[in-house]
C-alpha cells in the first residue's frame, strides 16, 4: 500500500509542476508559496529542512556503520582503536570535499555511480540472505512482536515512520526541474521506472532480512550477516558510495537557501569570495550533522522521525491537499480517496514521530553519548 500510495502522490506533486502556465516552479518551497502564498513557502521550506537534515545524519550514521564493519573484518588489532565516531567524522570530511563543488550536476559523474551502487547493493544482500538461509546462520527465526505492551506499542509507532522514510523524496520538483522537455511526461516515466526498481530491489531485500532473521534483524541489515566476509565488505562498500552521493541530494537545498542570502551572483561561481562562502557554509552545515550523528548513533530511531516529521508531510499530505485545491476533483470518489490519505497519514506522522521520540529517549537512557555502536 505504502509503494501505491507514494507513486500515486508522485504522480500528482509532478503534475502541478506547471499548474500556473506559464509559471514553472522549479523549488518545491515556490510551487507551495504559488499555491498557498507566504505559509505554504514556510512550510514546506521547514519540512524540506527537516528531512534533508535528518536523512543525512541517517546516512552519516549508516556510512560510519559499514565502514567500520569493513576496518573490524580486516584489523589485525587485538582492541581496535578506532571507534564509530572516527568514521563518522572521515564520511564528513569527505562530503566537506563533495560541498565545493557549485551544484548537484557538477558531481553527475557520482550521481551515475550512486545508481549502480543502489543495485550492488540490493544484489549483495540478496546473496547474503541466500547464503545465510542456506546455512542455518540465523537459526531459528522468531517473528513474533517481543517487550511489553507499551514497548510494542511504541515499536509499531516507530516503524510507521521507518516506512514513509523509505519513500521519502523531498525534492521532488527540484529534480523535475533539470529533465528536458516534455519535464511533466519525463518525470511520469522516470517515477514509474523508480518505483519499479524500488518494488523490485528494496521490497525484495525487506522480504528476504526479515525472513531469515525474523525480529532478530539488524536495523542496518548488513550488519546482521556473519559470513561471507569479503561479500559483507562488498555491500558495505556499495552502501558508503550509494549514500555519498545520496548526502550531496538533500543537502544542496540547504546550501542554496543559505548561499543566496550571502553570495556576490555577480562574481563567477568559482571566484575566491563564492569559493570562500561555500566553504564557511557547508563546513558549518556538515559539522553540526556529523556531531549530532556522532552523539546519537542510533540509526533506526532517526529513520523512523526522519520519515515520520519529515518525509511523511513533504510526499503524503502536501501533495494531496494542494492536489484538491487546485485541481478540485469533481468526482466524489477521487476526493474520499485523496482526503483519506491526507487522514491516515497525518495519524502516520503523530504516531511515528511519538514512536521515534520514545526510542531516542530509551536508547540515549540505555547508552551513553557517543556510544561505539
Amino acid at each position: 500500500m505504502g509503494t501505491a500510495v507514494t507513486y500515486y502522490c508522485t504522480l500528482i506533486l509532478a503534475s502541478l509542476w506547471d499548474w500556473n502556465e506559464p509559471n514553472r516552479y522549479v523549488r518545491y518551497r515556490d510551487l507551495g508559496r504559488s499555491i498557498y502564498g507566504a505559509k505554504g513557502y514556510w512550510s514546506v521550506l521547514t519540512f524540506q529542512q527537516i528531512a534533508s537534515i535528518g536523512n543525512n545524519i541517517t546516512i552519516q550514521i549508516v556510512a560510519g556503520l559499514s565502514m567500520k564493519s569493513i576496518y573490524l573484518t580486516y584489523t589485525k588489532e587485538a582492541s581496535p582503536s578506532m571507534t564509530l565516531q572516527h568514521f563518522i567524522i572521515i564520511f564528513g570530511c569527505a562530503e566537506l570535499i563533495l560541498s565545493q563543488f557549485p551544484d548537484i550536476h557538477s558531481l553527475r559523474f557520482l550521481n551515475a555511480l550512486c545508481t549502480g551502487c543502489t543495485i550492488g547493493f540490493s544484489v549483495s544482500v540478496v546473496a547474503l540472505c541466500s547464503h545465510a538461509l542456506r546455512n542455518g546462520d540465523a537459526g531459528h527465526a522468531d517473528y513474533n512482536i517481543v517487550g511489553s505492551p507499551s514497548g510494542k506499542m511504541f515499536g509499531v509507532f516507530s516503524a510507521l515512520g521507518t516506512v514513509a522514510f523509505s519513500f521519502g523524496d523531498a525534492m521532488l520538483p527540484e529534480i523535475q526541474a533539470t529533465l528536458r522537455e516534455p519535464a511533466k511526461t519525463n518525470m511520469y516515466k522516470g517515477a514509474s521506472l523508480a518505483y519499479g526498481v524500488i518494488a523490485v530491489s528494496y521490497w525484495t531485500v525487506a522480504f528476504m532480512g526479515y525472513a531469515v532473521f525474523g525480529n532478530a534483524v539488524n536495523p542496518y541489515l548488513v550488519n546482521s550477516f556473519i559470513g561471507p566476509s569479503w561479500l559483507i565488505t562488498l555491500a558495505n562498500i556499495f552502501a558508503v558510495v550509494q549514500v555519498l552521493g545520496c548526502y550531496q541530494i538533500y543537502c544542496r537545498p540547504t546550501y542554496l537557501y543559505v548561499e543566496q542570502q550571502v553570495m556576490d551572483y555577480n562574481k563567477p561561481p568559482l571566484s575566491i569570495h563564492n569559493c570562500l562562502v561555500r566553504l564557511g557554509v557547508t563546513t558549518v552545515y556538515i559539522v553540526v550533522i556529523t556531531v549530532i550523528a556522532a552523539a546519537i548513533p542510533f540509526f533506526g530511531d532517526f529513520v523512523a522521525l526522519c520519515g515520520a516529521i519529515g518525509f511523511t508531510p513533504l510526499d503524503f499530505i502536501i501533495p494531496v491537499i494542494a492536489f484538491l485545491k487546485v485541481r478540485n476533483p469533481k468526482n466524489p470518489l477521487v476526493k474520499l480517496i485523496n482526503v483519506a490519505i491526507v487522514v491516515v497519514y497525518s495519524i502516520v506522522a503523530v504516531l511515528g514521530a511519538i514512536g521515534a521520540i520514545q526510542f531516542i529517549h530509551t536508547d540515549t537512557a540505555r547508552y551513553k553519548f557517543f556510544a561505539n555502536m
